[in-house]
């Protein structure tokens, strides 16, 4: 196994992700920034190459909303590095729209759980070739704005609006990351979401107009800030933090009541491997 620590970084040319990338190549880590638009990866490269001068920087372009493309980007991974040190699943947003993709999937749910779902299962076993690997997912506050997963609207590709839609794929995130540590941590693997907080960044530009207007109005951070907490998640002992929990602002946080119950988070893997599969019959 190559000595250096490898980060696989999702949404990495712009906003937390690209400013997560450029405090990891800035301590020598390996960096693999994935994101959707190939002019701005090719921009977020150079930029991170600028910032930190002789890192090992590449970035791939993949479309996670899609699951074929989500299964090639870990193929491509998998044949770059023997091992993956950090997993962060950080690419996501909203849609104004409902919209379902070419696989059949409601377009907002794909993108921010089930395409991060793909490369997760698919990159796992990279990770648990790693001392301490860990898998990072940026979740929001939307998920603790709903009762709990609609789980019915999950397999209706226009079940759902935009806007719970994406609270429902914010709610996977904290779900999956907690399901991810009760069946891998024996095994060595930390699992954990966070909240980044309300981040200036292009996410508001993809949102409907009445949240728009709501989310003009609160006070933004900095990507630098709504990154540290990703970062800090990685940096910590093992020892120090709570494997599958949720956090905001360095700290522990309350998640949905729902989101650490062992049985919905065996239902959301048992339903995003049906999803999956059928997508992929489809591409």
């Amino acid at each position: 196994m190559s000595g250096n620590r490898i980060a696989v970084i999702t949404g990495a040319s712009a906003g937390v992700g690209l400013a997560a990338a450029k405090a990891l190549a800035a301590e020598g880590w390996r960096v693999i920034g994935l994101g959707r638009n190939a002019a701005r990866c090719a921009a977020a490269e150079a930029e991170l190459r600028a910032s930190a001068p002789g890192a090992e920087v590449t970035m791939l372009r993949a479309d996670l909303s899609l699951m074929a493309d989500a299964a090639r980007v870990a193929k491509e991974i998998a044949g770059m590095v023997d091992h993956v040190d950090l997993l962060a699943n950080n690419a996501g947003g909203m849609i104004p729209e409902p919209a379902v993709t070419a696989e059949g999937l409601e377009e907002c749910f794909a993108g921010n759980h089930l395409g991060p779902f793909v490369l997760t299962t698919r990159l796992l076993p990279l990770l648990l070739k790693a001392p301490q690997p860990r898998v990072i997912n940026t979740s929001s506050d939307g998920s603790e704005m709903i009762p709990g997963m609609n789980w019915e609207n999950l397999e209706d590709p226009l079940g759902s609006s935009p806007g719970a839609a994406y609270c429902s794929g914010k709610l996977a995130n904290v779900m999956f990351a907690a399901e991810l540590a009760r069946r891998h941590g024996g095994q060595g693997l930390l699992a954990f979401s966070f909240h980044p907080g309300t981040v200036a960044s292009n996410f508001f530009a993809h949102v409907p107009q009445a949240t728009r207007a709501h989310t003009e109005a609160l006070e933004k951070i900095t990507p630098e800030e709504g990154a540290a907490t990703l970062l800090w998640l990685a940096r910590q002992p093992a020892e120090a933090l709570d494997n599958g929990g949720y956090y905001y602002r360095c700290a522990p946080r309350d998640p949905n009541p729902t989101a650490h119950d062992p049985a919905n988070g065996e239902r959301l893997w048992a339903l995003s491997e049906q999803l999956v599969a059928s997508a992929l019959a489809r591409s």
